[in-house]
């Protein structure tokens, strides 16, 4: 007896020490995640700084913090898309004014500022990451793209040989992002038209470009990617009333070939982009008429208008960025009109359901909008 008494004890210390270590790796795991929360940056000329704000369970924020990022903003609009990159635990941002980048680690009580870097360029205004990469774009002076590798713990370091041109000194960019896979950069340039592809050896990190290829549409701005590598780009046809579209590509080996060519949107000044995580719907803002218009996703990359009208969305007045959380349940617009973030739930049937917002931002100078 005393003998399967034995056993019995050993057996139950053996199912809790397991039980405690899947309970510590759940635990590791929800800590490797950001927290629920929405950031944007204050742009300042007097000092950058992120702006945090929770993100309650439906959807509403709530302010939680302003942390400054040990550089400065320009003071005026970006023209861009991308100013802030969230990766899982960690935040990027760009400082336009010191020609800097930021990196924090996102926690429970707000952000913990981790670097400071030159950007390897003039007035970086976007940012990507993937697997240890980042690039950012920077449009000021001779407009390059610079990469560096990002550590463990989120330190920063310029990466020897990386910083390749545009199709010109001064097209006037607007958005760098790495394609899913992470072999090729994109760029964006609102002054000739022209979207870029960089080719990214794996091994080495660097850069072989640009690929200058013409835009379906005039003014390429924003962009992302669904999930089966499809690349969609707002058109802000210049600002020109009620004449913005929406365009989606195949991209392969650095190639881009148009799927569906300027879907209109009957909106001014389609500027930025999101995908929802499904990859079913894409979201354009309209700068010019403060709403967004949603568009359906085919398997293809086809793109179909979810509203007659183009207005899926009303937002505050002057909106020039869109998150969506990573569930894909929430999409954010940044205001730049009246220093606003306009809250929606998004419906199955991609639908846009208002549930409120924040208000307090510094207008105008605003830049950049990440959900967690």
């Amino acid at each position: 007896m005393a003998t399967v008494l034995g056993r019995s004890r050993v057996a139950l210390t053996i199912v809790l020490a397991l039980t405690l270590a899947v309970f510590a790796i759940g635990a590791a795991s929800a800590m490797a995640h950001s927290p629920h929360a929405v950031y944007t940056m204050t742009n300042s000329p007097a000092g950058n700084a992120v702006k945090v704000f929770h993100r309650s369970a439906e959807g509403s924020l709530s302010p939680a913090g302003e942390f400054a990022t040990g550089g400065v903003g320009s003071g005026t609009s970006l023209g861009n898309q991308g100013g802030l990159v969230l990766d899982r635990q960690l935040l990027f941002v760009v400082n336009a004014g010191s020609d800097s980048i930021s990196s924090f680690r996102t926690t429970g009580h707000g952000l913990e500022l981790i670097d400071t870097d030159p950007s390897g360029g003039d007035q970086p205004i976007s940012l990507t990451v993937d697997d240890g990469l980042l690039y950012v774009l920077n449009a000021g002076g001779t407009a390059n793209i610079t990469g560096h590798t990002i550590s463990r713990q989120g330190a920063l370091s310029p990466l020897v040989g990386s910083t390749r041109p545009l199709s010109a000194p001064a097209p006037g960019p607007a958005q760098v992002s790495f394609e899913p896979r992470g072999r090729t950069l994109v760029v964006t340039e609102k002054d000739t038209n022209l979207i870029d592809t960089y080719e990214v050896d794996h091994r080495t990190g660097l850069a072989s470009g640009p690929n200058a290829q013409p835009s379906a549409g005039a003014t390429p701005f924003g962009f992302a990617f669904d999930k089966r590598g499809h690349l969609i780009v707002s058109e802000a046809f210049g600002g020109a009333v009620d004449a913005s579209a929406v365009s989606s590509y195949d991209v392969d080996d650095g190639l881009i070939d148009p799927i569906t060519s300027s879907a209109a949107t009957s909106e001014t000044a389609a500027c930025w982009i999101v995908v929802t995580k499904n990859g079913r719907f894409a979201y354009t803002t309209n700068t010019g008429s403060a709403s967004i218009s949603g568009y359906s996703v085919s398997h293809g990359g086809e793109l179909s208008l979810l509203d007659a009208d183009g207005r899926t969305g009303l937002t505050g007045p002057g909106p020039i960025d869109m998150a969506l959380t990573g569930s894909g349940r929430f999409l954010y617009s940044l205001n730049s009109g009246d220093g606003t973030i306009s809250g929606f739930r998004v419906g199955a049937d991609g639908s846009l359901s208002p549930i409120g917002g924040v208000g307090g931002l510094p207008a105008v100078v605003v830049s950049g909008l990440a959900a967690g």
